[in-house]
């Protein structure tokens, strides 16, 4: 009797707990975060799948509810107070609480993506590593457990690992080990839709890919995934690292199902000949120039099905360019898949409100789709391009292992300084029309101002403010007496070729001190640029997607 009494007391004080701890749940105010929404527009993404045969639409609802785990991953990658913040919510009979789950959902967390990962709920600062490693770990202690440990040192930068005390010990934890209950349900959905699918090489890589969910193992499923050929476009897994703000080692998880768009994808096949000849054209020596890659540069245009994880949180991607293993791209190359439905939503809802905002008029009349479009695509390619594997005073390493955590931002700079260049060098070669030329420049200004609302700190908003600074230095940019911005586009060709060689060379050298010099000095929001941003403060930041497929599946 007394042990049962014993057992309901400590139940009831769990409950006590819990509740206490609902109750004292620190909030921001209901209009902050009604605030906070309103800068995320929801917009319905879609696409007619209705030509698919019957089982590949079933194939794609399989894919759906894979991705679902990857949430879950990458929630508990996030912060290790998520998934209790996330119940909480979930369960409060509070009608007020919906809009601060909705929030929590778009952030993955209860930080917010859109202002320096300002919280919202609680007063905790986001981790610098997520949950990737110990909340008090520093990198000094990482790096001297390293020096002590170097039999250790493959293991504990390992991309899927997560790093964990262990009494008075680091240990690194494999993903497949440490998100177990994850992946194995969605290793069997993955082989359940390898199964039914009549796409050959959608088969080999859901079951490659469902093998390294177990096995930790990625190499040959990223391989498989650069064969994709039929109708279904679809990654799952752990791939960017912006999520690791320590080192920048840790791959999040993530997914993007999509449906090939075939037609406009073989408008951009001949750009795959020329991967080449653009690594040939940078403006660096050749003994910095990477020939070693793989010359497979196949490009997707694809419509965008479903996304989960990483890619969901906050700022929407617009396209990617995978894998990141460098021994895949040395062996097969590297593929950009584009994803036109999200593109456009962003150009129409997002981009053309900011440029009536903060452009000149006659610079805004020469914006166009298709230019944004252009860039973003050789944006992508040149991701493929330049410095990946180096050696440092005999010593072989990779470009992001020196760069650590500011690798991320210089390589977003790299990959739009030089899809600028070598959206240039189509043009003159005649691959890409010559009428693009003007728009090409007025579009890439344009969307500068949108991408810098994602926040400096985060790489693609500070790669974006390296090069408007730097442009405005250059006087490439200029504002006038009301603050509105233009091109002058014979200064911008010699200022885009200038900055492409210094982000190049700081990537061939590994020169961290360089690369923090770059940051520090041009990673910063002027008066001018903060001016034409508070002239957009009541456009939407980004959209919210809402996918239809989600709803079929429950």
């Amino acid at each position: 009797m007394a042990h049962r009494f014993s057992i309901l007391l400590l139940f009831i004080c769990m409950l006590c707990v819990s509740c206490e701890r609902e109750a004292t749940m620190e909030k921001a105010s209901l209009n902050y975060v009604e605030e906070q929404l309103d800068k995320i527009t929801p917009v319905v993404l879609t696409h007619d799948i209705s030509y698919l045969p019957a089982e590949e639409v079933q194939v794609l609802k399989l894919l759906v509810k894979a991705s679902q785990y990857m949430d879950d991953c990458f929630l508990m990658q996030v912060w290790d107070g998520n998934m209790d913040v996330f119940r909480s919510l979930k369960k409060s009979s509070d009608m007020k609480d919906k809009k601060y789950l909705d929030l929590f959902n778009a952030m993955f967390g209860p930080w917010n993506r859109l202002e320096e990962d300002k919280p919202f709920i609680n007063t905790t600062p986001k981790p610098d590593g997520a949950n990737f490693y110990p909340a008090d770990m520093t990198k000094e202690e990482f790096n001297a457990w390293i020096a002590d440990h170097p039999d250790q040192k493959e293991t504990f930068e390992n991309t899927f690992t997560m790093i964990r005390r262990k009494g008075d010990d680091l240990v690194a934890i494999p993903y497949s080990e440490f998100f177990k209950e994850q992946l194995e349900p969605a290793a069997k959905l993955l082989q359940e839709a390898a199964e039914l699918t009549s796409d050959a090489t959608l088969s080999t890589y859901l079951k490659s890919r469902a093998e390294a969910f177990l096995s930790n193992d990625y190499y040959q499923s990223d391989m498989d995934w650069m064969d994709l050929s039929g109708d279904i476009e679809v990654v799952i897994g752990p791939y960017e690292v912006y999520e690791d703000n320590i080192f920048e080692y840790k791959g999040a998880f993530e997914s993007f199902v999509c449906v090939v768009d075939k037609e406009e994808s073989k408008r951009f096949k001949e750009l795959e000949s020329y991967m080449r000849e653009m690594e040939e054209h940078l403006p660096i020596p050749n003994e910095y120039k990477n020939f070693n890659r793989g010359t497979s540069s196949p490009i997707k245009i694809a419509n965008e099905i479903f996304t989960a994880g990483d890619t969901k949180a906050g700022i929407q991607t617009i396209a990617f360019n995978l894998p990141n293993d460098e021994r895949v791209r040395e062996a097969k190359g590297s593929k950009k898949v584009m994803l036109k439905n999200v593109m456009s939503a962003k150009f129409e809802k997002i981009l053309m409100p900011i440029v009536d905002k903060v452009i000149e008029a006659q610079t805004k009349r020469d914006i166009n789709f298709d230019a944004y479009f252009y860039h973003i695509l050789m944006h992508e390619v040149s991701h493929g391009l330049g410095p990946g594997k180096i050696t440092i005073q005999g010593r072989e390493t990779t470009v992001n292992k020196e760069l650590q955590d500011l690798y991320s931002v210089i390589e977003e700079a790299k990959a739009d300084v030089l899809g600028m260049y070598n959206a240039q060098f189509m043009i003159d070669k005649k691959v890409a029309p010559k009428s693009m030329e003007r728009s090409l420049y007025a579009t890439n200004l344009g969307g500068m101002f949108r991408s810098i609302r994602f926040g400096i700190d985060e790489a693609h908003g500070g790669g974006i403010a390296i090069q408007l600074n730097y442009y405005l230095d250059k006087a490439a940019f200029k504002v006038d007496a009301d603050g509105n911005f233009s091109v002058n586009q014979r200064l911008m060709k010699k200022a885009i070729k200038d900055l492409a060689k210094e982000l190049l060379i700081i990537q061939a050298h590994g020169d961290y001190k360089a690369a923090q010099k770059l940051v520090e000095k041009y990673r910063v929001l002027r008066p001018e640029v903060e001016a034409a941003l508070e002239k957009c403060k009541d456009v939407p930041v980004d959209i919210r997607p809402v996918y239809p497929i989600e709803k079929e599946i429950g």
